[in-house]
């Protein structure tokens, strides 16, 4: 509780001392020690009473009268460790303290400090003990108030935002929390300046190397405690506390506003550990749920997508994680399952309620390492129940093509050998592009469930990504282990769906938007292309993008409202399917009676009820066009 205790400059501020005219005359060095007691005494022999701490009173009426006596007066006070020695002028020692004194003090850092008007003491122990007191009284109550606002955090499982967001809060100062890599997970800037609190974080946070598990490293201003539990650390969060900034002190010798040093109060270095200790739960809590970073990494991603958070904050906090999406040439990506089936069209029929979160958590991970082995960077996590989103941050436009064979590429082989994927130990250590880097080592590295993210030089600039033949190529470079295979059922099952590229943050939305409506539009494509981008999805795609148009629902409902409402009321017939097999088999209705399993006769019969009820002929191109583009828009708005 040393913290809590004032230090010598503070009580010679204070006004009972002040009214004693003080005047420092040596030690300034020790202004800083913590003042545990005051002790009156005018006796030379007190030291062995003492038990350290104590600023001793006194009016020199005791002391030695030779010079040896008083310098080995001085000596034992120093070496009991009291705080300081403060002497009235006037009854023994008039115009000022004997010179042996001042250089025995001098010379064992003892602060020395004389009153030259007379003061009662009384006043100045009541006025420091009451400090004393009400300092411990306020860090008891400080304490429990965090005890129990953490403990509330614990139970009701709060994340890593909120707990950074209570622990500023309750102690006024930025906090950071970042992984083994230096990368920033989160942050909370107290109102201070994000952008200088982060800016070249790795760097600075490589240069806080406090000693202990939890420390105080007074050169940065930092105070640190490591995070994790059972032996398996993660991250470090760390606390910036200025130092204590003393006010000015014209009445002692010195500088004037002159800022004493120190460390952080004992409620702070209590604060950074409860802080720790909520993270480290809170992760054991959600061990099989999403990863810290890849949270953070959803956090980006859907803040670009609805706007929740202001652009540039996504950049600031992107860059800190290691992601640089200023000035690059952005491209959103979505993977997602073929079908309407979150767990997939091959997914066994018995799967339980966790099976499709699960597989998605499997996607989101054999995106990530398809990212690795492309050597590409950019922000990626699950969008909704059924994709997975990635922004690529590329060096320039020319990297998109070759850059998006090589991810497909490789998200094609870790889908077809999913066993062939390495897993770290929870908690590794992650290389990473140090931030700002023109030219970064390219690294690829084996990660684990928790820490998988892309890996690499911005944009993916490797020779892995110079098109199919460097893409086969990058996973044995990056040394992730994976085998050459073909396509099987698992991974022609994908859909890999790319928007347009852009040349800045802001129209990142667009670019995201697109790929997760291309994705959609083509999930029922038969194709088994690598990427599909706007021109692949046809037609079928354009009124899959227009199904919110109100215009094209007036439209499907004027072309097949009559039909619908008929099915709707005769739910044996479903006239809208037979309507549609004559149409997908190009109004051959010898080909489309087959397909509907029913005689030709029968299908004549259904063909000419259907021409009745919507008042068409079905033997017209232009009726059938018109009808077969509704139909499409009806699969669209049924199946966004």
């Amino acid at each position: 509780m040393a913290a809590v205790f004032p230090t010598v400059y503070e009580v010679l501020v204070l006004d009972p001392v002040r009214h004693g005219a003080p005047r420092l005359v040596a030690g300034e060095a020790g202004l800083d020690r913590p003042v545990r007691w005051v002790h009156v005494t005018e006796v030379p022999d007190i030291a062995p009473e003492l038990g350290g701490g104590e600023l001793v009173l006194t009016t020199g009426i005791g002391l030695p009268a030779d010079d040896a006596g008083l310098r080995a007066f001085v000596a034992a006070l120093a070496e009991v460790g009291v705080s300081g020695l403060v002497v009235e002028l006037g009854r023994r020692y008039v115009g000022g303290v004997p010179r042996a004194m001042v250089a025995a003090a001098e010379r064992r850092g003892l602060p020395l400090v004389e009153l030259r008007r007379p003061t009662p003491f009384v006043r100045i122990t009541e006025a420091v003990h009451a400090l004393i007191v009400n300092a411990q009284l306020t860090e008891l109550r400080s304490t429990e108030e965090i005890h129990q606002r953490f403990t509330d955090l614990s139970v009701e499982g709060a994340g890593p935002g909120e707990v950074l967001r209570q622990a500023a809060e309750l102690s006024g100062c930025p906090v950071v929390l970042e992984n083994l890599s230096r990368q920033v997970l989160g942050y909370d800037a107290a109102g201070e300046d994000a952008q200088l609190l982060l800016d070249g974080w790795e760097r600075h946070s490589r240069r806080i190397r406090p000693v202990g598990r939890t420390a105080y490293d007074p050169d940065s201003g930092w105070l640190v405690t490591t995070v994790g539990a059972r032996g398996q650390d993660w991250g470090r969060l760390l606390l910036r506390w200025p130092g204590g900034g003393g006010a000015d002190l014209p009445v002692v010798a010195g500088p004037a506003g002159r800022s004493v040093p120190g460390g952080p109060p004992t409620r702070l270095t209590i604060l950074v550990e409860r802080a720790a200790s909520t993270l480290a739960l809170g992760r054991l809590i959600q061990r099989d749920a999403e990863g810290l970073e890849r949270q953070i990494h959803r956090t980006l991603l859907t803040a670009l997508l609805d706007h929740s958070r202001p652009v540039d904050e996504v950049a600031l906090r992107a860059r800190a994680l290691g992601v640089v999406l200023e000035r690059r040439h952005l491209v959103g990506v979505v993977v997602r399952q073929r079908g309407d089936d979150p767990v997939g069209e091959h997914g066994p029929p018995d799967a339980g309620p966790d099976a499709a979160p699960a597989r998605l958590r499997d996607l989101a991970e054999a995106v990530g390492q398809a990212l690795r082995e492309a050597r590409l960077t950019g922000l990626f996590s699950a969008i909704d129940d059924t994709a997975v989103g990635a922004l690529l941050a590329l060096p320039d436009p020319a990297a998109e093509g070759r850059s998006l064979t090589a991810f497909a590429a490789a998200l094609r082989r870790l889908r077809a050998n999913p066993g062939a994927r390495p897993v770290a130990a929870v908690g590794a250590a992650v290389p990473r592009t140090p931030v700002g880097d023109p030219d970064p080592p390219r690294v690829a590295a084996p990660v684990g469930r928790d820490h998988l993210r892309s890996a690499g030089p911005a944009g993916g600039e490797a020779d892995g990504a110079a098109g199919a033949p460097g893409a086969e190529q990058a996973g044995s470079a990056g040394g992730v282990g994976v085998p050459d295979a073909g396509p099987v059922e698992g991974a022609a099952g994908l859909i890999v769906a790319a928007g347009s590229g852009v040349g800045s943050l802001r129209e990142a939305r667009r670019s995201l938007l697109e790929a997760r409506q291309i994705a959609d539009a083509a999930r029922r494509d038969r194709r088994d292309l690598p990427v599909f981008r706007l021109p692949h999805i046809g037609l079928a795609g354009l009124l899959h993008l227009l199904r919110d148009e109100p215009r094209v629902q007036t439209f499907v409902e004027r072309e097949l409202g009559a039909l619908l409402a008929h099915d709707a009321r005769h739910p044996r017939e479903q006239l809208v399917g037979t309507l549609r097999a004559y149409l997908d088999q190009g109004r051959n209705k010898s080909a489309a009676a087959a397909v509907a399993h029913l005689s030709r006769p029968a299908f004549y019969e259904r063909l000419a009820r259907i021409g009745r009820i919507l008042d068409v002929d079905l033997d017209s191109v232009e009726a059938c066009l018109s009808l077969h583009v509704a139909l499409l828009a009806l699969d669209a708005v049924r199946h966004p």
